[in-house]
């Protein structure tokens, strides 16, 4: 990652997995991540590249100071590859936990903000 910006003024950058599914849920997940990066909270990260083990991939997400997994709906997508492929430190936010509805909540302005705000806070 020597190439990469470091996020918030971190030696190793804080990366972002979301759950970029098929659902609305999935879709917030991905904006709010895109957002996130964006402002420099810190860096979206490939959640294929983890589920497929591609080792570049790996080596920079082990260096990661923190891992942030934003999953749509109790299936736990994005954490569950994470945990898989040995990443046990993942501090998750999970949008039906919210009260967003696969199916049902709307992708918009507002609840992109909201959980991007919500892994903000996380952050600290």
């Amino acid at each position: 990652m020597a190439n990469d910006t470091k996020c918030a003024g971190s030696e190793a950058p804080r990366l972002i997995f979301a759950c970029s599914g098929a659902s609305n849920l999935g879709r917030i997940s991905d904006l709010a991540a895109r957002a996130l990066t964006k402002d420099g909270v810190g860096k979206m990260y490939c959640l294929a590249g983890i589920g497929g083990r591609v080792s570049g991939i790996i080596e920079n997400t082990r260096a990661a100071s923190r891992i942030f997994a934003i999953d749509g709906c109790d299936q736990d997508c994005a954490k569950k590859c994470l945990e898989l492929a040995g990443f046990n430190q993942v501090e998750q936010l999970r949008l039906q936990d919210l009260g967003m509805e696969k199916g049902k909540t709307p992708v918009t302005k507002k609840t992109i903000s909201l959980v991007a705000d919500r892994i903000r806070q996380m952050a600290g």
